[in-house]
């Protein structure tokens, strides 16, 4: 039964059973007002608890409706008692000669701090009024609950008790003697069973939960001979992390295969599926990729999540000047806007939001994508499947009967889509793409390159947007400092210090905050080329792309370095960053 807090803040138990269903529901209603948890998940989990004796906030984090920080602080909140922090836990254990590691795992509490008559004692289960009692009797003290999240404190207990195992140490250390390697070509009901065994679920599950709390953008799984490598990218930059051994690829590959509904037996050919998952109360998709190595598939799992994209173009990065710039672009009525940049550098995050500031009532959008990587409620998404013929080009020629105002193109790949594009937009519609090329100028040559006619291009492109991400500076650890003169004329500084005065940098430190890396989040840098009628005359006479540039920039254009220095000065990222994705400097 649930206890209620006295004005003292002590815990007691109810007195009748009544009270404890009132208190039951009392926590999902705090979830839900938080936006935690909805109405269905929290009767699936009421309707669940009538058949088994576990507590309706374990069950939430169970049935994946919510996390467990969420419930942690709801609990805390209901009860009235403090939340601990992962930080909060002691260095040392405390009280380690008087309470056994063995009690302490089985109760799921532990001592954090002490003074002469008081113990302050994190628990997964501050209700549990019988180990309460039992620290109350030991130590002769007042026990202060708090309330812990159980992964944080079931960490804490074995960095202070146990072997210093991690959790996939404990993992693969739970499985027996039958671990033994299986081969790369395998049986494959073999491999089914293997994958089926909960380890290895445990094992993939763990891994995807990692990977969300450490906000990384993809896991890649890379079976080499002699080890399995599990490598993370976070901000775009790749970190490898704990790896299970070597004689785990084979059933881990498996697993995601066969929750990506992929065919286990085909270890020749690279394959592509999806998984929709919920973990930790949001919805999740992951893209998953294998492709065939020396030593096995390789994997990479690109993670989507939903809830997780900010279609805000001022969250993206862009600065007031380049917004109202590629909004002028984008409110024509048609024509043909361009977002280019290298693979991973957020352009189809700034195509979706486009799309959502153009999704209104009276405004038919219709996309072509490969793959639909969110789904938005009012535009008509198409996923190309290239298996059955339905391509760009095959898809586009249809949805322009479909009377569209507004057309997304996934990509501009080759010279038949690229033409269906022009007649697009010459037919009056408003066409939105994507181009790989490096800037905004180089898009033009390599439509050219391509084949489009030249009379067609300056008819029909009115804007092209380039960029690329920066990883941003943690906030609570960067630290200032003044630029050498030396670095201010490299850099060509001087533009942003009018006054003649010194220029203060930035740089990373590290911190908990953002695990020691210095840096958390990324933001774009951009350049906006809005396709004027000089630079159509040059692009008439086929001028190259430096010539397009300089026209460009004489009539104001702002180039991503340019954008990125700005963003440094403010302490957004670092000059070395902005170095790093950009050719100048």
């Amino acid at each position: 039964m649930k206890p209620l807090s006295d004005p003292t803040g002590r815990v007691r138990l109810p007195t009748n059973g009544s009270v404890d269903t009132v208190a039951r529901k009392r926590i999902g209603e705090i979830l839900i007002d938080r936006g935690k948890l909805d109405a269905a998940g929290l009767d699936r989990a009421l309707r669940l608890q009538h058949d088994t004796p576990e507590k309706l906030g374990a069950l939430l984090v169970t049935l994946g409706v919510c996390a467990q920080r969420d419930v942690a602080e709801a609990l805390s909140t209901q009860l009235g008692l403090p939340f601990l922090e992962a930080a909060g836990y002691p260095e040392f254990p405390i009280l380690e000669e008087r309470i056994s590691p063995r009690f302490l795992r089985e109760s799921r509490a532990l001592p954090v701090r002490e003074s002469e008559t008081e113990l302050a004692l994190a628990m997964a289960d501050p209700t549990d009024e019988y180990t309460i009692g039992a620290f109350r009797m030991v130590t002769g003290r007042e026990v202060k609950p708090l309330v812990a999240i159980p992964t944080d404190l079931e960490a804490a207990l074995e960095r202070l008790y146990g072997a210093g195992r991690s959790a996939v140490g404990q993992i693969v250390g739970d499985v027996e003697t039958r671990g033994d390697e299986l081969a790369f070509d395998a049986d494959v009901q073999q491999l089914k069973d293997l994958a089926a065994e909960a380890p290895v679920i445990r094992l993939v599950s763990l891994v995807i939960t990692n990977a969300l709390d450490a906000r990384a953008s993809d896991i890649h799984f890379e079976p080499f001979e002699n080890r399995l490598v599990v490598r993370y990218r976070i901000d775009g930059v790749l970190h490898e992390v704990e790896s299970p051994p070597r004689r785990f690829s084979a059933a881990v590959i498996s697993r995601i295969k066969i929750m990506a509904n992929l065919d286990i037996a085909e270890r020749r050919l690279p394959q592509d599926g999806r998984i929709r998952l919920r973990v930790q109360g949001k919805e999740i998709d992951l893209r998953v990729s294998t492709v065939p190595t020396m030593h096995g598939e390789s994997v990479v799992m690109r993670i989507l999540d939903k809830g997780g994209v900010a279609l805000d173009f001022k969250k993206l990065g862009f600065e007031d000047d380049t917004l109202q710039a590629f909004l002028d672009v984008l409110m024509q009525p048609h024509g043909i806007v361009l977002v280019t940049g290298p693979t991973g550098s957020g352009k189809t995050t700034t195509l979706y939001t486009a799309l959502d500031r153009l999704n209104k009532p009276d405004v038919k959008i219709l996309t072509v994508e490969d793959p639909v990587e969110y789904q938005m409620p009012g535009i008509n998404q198409i996923q190309v499947k290239p298996q059955i013929d339905l391509t760009f080009a095959n898809a586009l020629r249809s949805i322009v009967r479909q009377d569209p105002d507004v057309i997304m193109i996934g990509e501009i790949r080759d010279l038949e889509t690229a033409q269906i594009a022009v007649q697009s937009a010459l037919t009056g519609h408003l066409v939105l793409s994507t181009v790989h090329t490096n800037d905004a100028a180089a898009t033009v040559n390599r439509l050219l390159d391509m084949g489009v006619e030249d009379y067609l291009l300056t008819s029909t492109v009115i804007g092209i947007l380039a960029q690329r991400l920066v990883r941003t500076l943690c906030p609570h650890c960067r630290e200032p400092y003044t630029a050498l003169p030396e670095v201010v004329a490299e850099l060509g500084l001087a533009r942003f210090a009018p006054g003649g005065g010194d220029i203060t940098l930035w740089r990373a430190k590290g911190c908990g905050e953002c695990a020691h890396t210095g840096f958390t989040g990324r933001v774009g840098i951009t350049e906006i080329l809005p396709m004027t009628d000089p630079l159509r005359s040059m692009v008439m006479k086929h001028a190259t792309a430096a010539e397009l540039r300089a026209e460009a920039i004489r009539e104001g254009m702002l180039t991503m370095y340019e954008d990125g220095l700005r963003k440094a000065i403010r302490g957004v990222t670092t000059f070395e960053e902005v170095l790093r994705v950009t050719r100048e400097g």
